[in-house]
């Protein structure tokens, strides 16, 4: 969404992966290419998290102050039965590529050891329903030998971004359906992370009322399908962010979508792309659990790639000057209802102003992750 979101828009073709435009001279620059290899075309591509279209910031015009936190009164933290305790690293990204192509940049090694070196999502937003399953798949069975816990995004709903920059998806809901079906054959059956459909329910005003019900009929169903194709998957839904909707109203949204239901949903997702401070989207987040009403166990996963210093004063959405990245990936938060910090978007990935959209700025990333 161009005036409405930090937008990672995919470049070229969403199957492609970015690659380092210079691998000698430390080029602030990326560009679409093709994965090279010997790769089939049924063969594993995966698309990471700086190849996608990925958005969570309202429109500065429709921004409406969620209600002063209170305090929270989350209950006794829930106990997950959990084996894999640690975050899984893909080993395919453009920062990886990047640190690997500029060695002797003088910027490499904060960005190897602060940004190339922490676990983050690995986003699925093209359509291709004949491979979709198979790359999943790479994702997971990765994790599962390294007895890691991945994290995956799935964002092809049909009328994604209302339009604007991260347009795309399926062509229709049921297609979308479909493509969801191929997804979930691909989750495996060790823990997983899925985080379904950025900005899916938190931005839907473009719809009609019928439209919308029928979307989140479709997410809620989502949720039920990817939760019986791998019981150990956590399912969860957009919540936006804090600076969005008030916590009530993001909830009732969220219930219409099946986010209270023990049968398609773990819980919520906040802050994707965006930088609002942990305390914040942790008050907010549990103001949306407790207005949910869902069964005992629901939680929040929190992005915190970029919000080390919080949201800009002004509101500024695309490549804000003075942003940090946030707390390190995480299935161990310490706090009640919050089930993990992760990076869903990938810090250094431009939002359209410090590079072109969707492709890896070193310099960005390197303010963002110097001390």
């Amino acid at each position: 969404m161009v005036s409405a979101a930090s937008v990672v828009v995919a470049v070229g073709t969403a199957t492609g992966l970015l690659s380092a435009l210079d691998d000698r001279g430390g080029s602030d620059e990326a560009r679409p290419g093709l994965v090279s290899g010997s790769q089939s075309p049924d063969s594993l591509l995966v698309v990471p998290s700086a190849s996608v279209p990925s958005a969570s910031v309202s429109p500065s015009a429709k921004v409406t102050a969620s209600p002063s936190p209170k305090k929270a009164s989350p209950g006794p933290t829930k106990a997950r039965p959990t084996t894999a305790t640690r975050l899984y690293r893909y080993p395919s990204s453009q920062v990886l590529d990047w640190v690997q192509d500029n060695p002797g940049d003088r910027r490499a090694t904060v960005i190897e050891s602060r940004i190339a070196d922490r676990p983050a999502a690995v986003w699925f937003a093209d359509y291709t329903p004949a491979t979709i399953t198979s790359r999943v798949r790479a994702v997971t069975s990765g994790g599962a030998a390294q007895d890691r816990v991945p994290v995956v995004v799935a964002y092809a709903i049909p009328d994604r971004d209302c339009g604007g920059a991260s347009q795309g998806g399926a062509p229709d809901l049921g297609a979308y359906d479909a493509w969801i079906d191929r997804f979930a054959a691909g989750l495996g059956s060790g823990e997983v992370v899925v985080v379904l459909e950025p900005d899916s329910i938190a931005q839907s005003e473009c719809l009609s009322a019928a439209q919308r019900a029928d979307r989140f009929a479709s997410l809620a169903r989502a949720g039920r399908v990817l939760k019986a194709a791998n019981p150990e998957a956590r399912v969860y839904y957009d919540a936006g962010h804090s600076g969005w909707r008030p916590a009530a109203e993001q909830a009732a949204l969220l219930k219409q979508a099946g986010a209270a239901s023990a049968a398609s949903s773990d819980g919520i997702f906040s802050n994707v792309s965006n930088f609002h401070t942990t305390a914040a989207e942790t008050a907010y987040d549990r103001q949306i659990l407790d207005a949910l009403d869902g069964p005992p166990g629901l939680g929040a996963v929190i992005d915190t790639s970029r919000n080390g210093n919080g949201a800009p004063p002004d509101g500024e959405w695309c490549d804000p000057p003075g942003r940090k990245i946030g707390r390190a990936p995480t299935l161990n938060t310490g706090e009640p209802s919050i089930d993990a910090y992760l990076w869903v978007k990938l810090p250094g990935e431009s939002d359209g102003c410090k590079g072109t959209p969707g492709t890896f700025s070193p310099s960005y990333a390197y303010d963002l992750a110097s001390p």
